[in-house]
């Protein structure tokens, strides 16, 4: 099994007033579908729009695992995803949400 790292830069041009020290977000994605992820978006609870693709030009073959850094300047634990497969698949596009800093780790499945 692959195992990739990629960090996500800074996702959105968000000024802050506070100067609160914020610590990158780290977590493993472990792919469990028969399709390809290509594009895997997340964005703290209450954003409203989707932030940039997290994986840029990589995708997540199915059986593959990723470590993920979400290094936003955010001091949040909750985030929507969003999950993208493969135009070719069956499968929809999915969402959730998730407290990442509890998981450690989260699991796609059809």
């Amino acid at each position: 099994m692959k195992q990739f790292v990629l960090a996500a830069v800074t996702m959105g041009a968000i000024a802050f007033s506070s100067a609160a020290s914020a610590e990158d977000l780290t977590f493993t994605l472990k792919h469990d579908t028969g399709a390809t992820l290509v594009r895997f978006h997340t964005s703290p609870v209450g954003v409203e729009e989707w932030e940039d693709d997290v994986f840029g030009s990589q995708v997540l073959e199915p059986g593959e695992t990723i470590e993920l850094t979400i290094a936003d300047g955010r001091d949040v634990c909750e985030y929507d995803m969003r999950f993208e497969f493969d135009e070719n698949s069956n499968l929809e596009t999915t969402v959730d949400k998730q407290d990442l800093c509890k998981l450690g780790s989260y699991t796609i499945h059809e």
